[in-house]
């Protein structure tokens, strides 16, 4: 497939000697250091991550000033509910 880039001078020139030094055809060099960059790239992007997709619950009106639940707010809910279920009393 042919493509056309525009790449730095500095770059192609680099790729270039890589491709004298190697004596390999520039077209070779470039798919090589492609192969190279998108295999040392993938392992991050095959992770598997299962998305959870929680229900959007809507409320006839706003919470009250100090009843929001924040984040700071649930981990003391279930700060609370923990320390519920080992039967200690704050």
């Amino acid at each position: 497939m042919k493509t056309t880039l525009d790449l730095p001078d500095e770059l192609m020139r680099t790729v270039r000697i890589r491709a004298a030094e190697e004596n390999l055809k520039l077209k070779e060099v470039v798919a090589n250091l492609l192969r190279l960059g998108l295999t040392a790239a993938s392992p991050e992007k095959r992770m598997v991550r299962n998305r959870v997709q929680f229900p959007l619950v809507e409320c006839a009106h706003p919470a009250k000033p100090g009843d929001e639940l924040t984040p700071e707010r649930v981990a003391d809910i279930l700060a609370d509910g923990e320390v519920a279920d080992l039967g200690i009393v704050r």
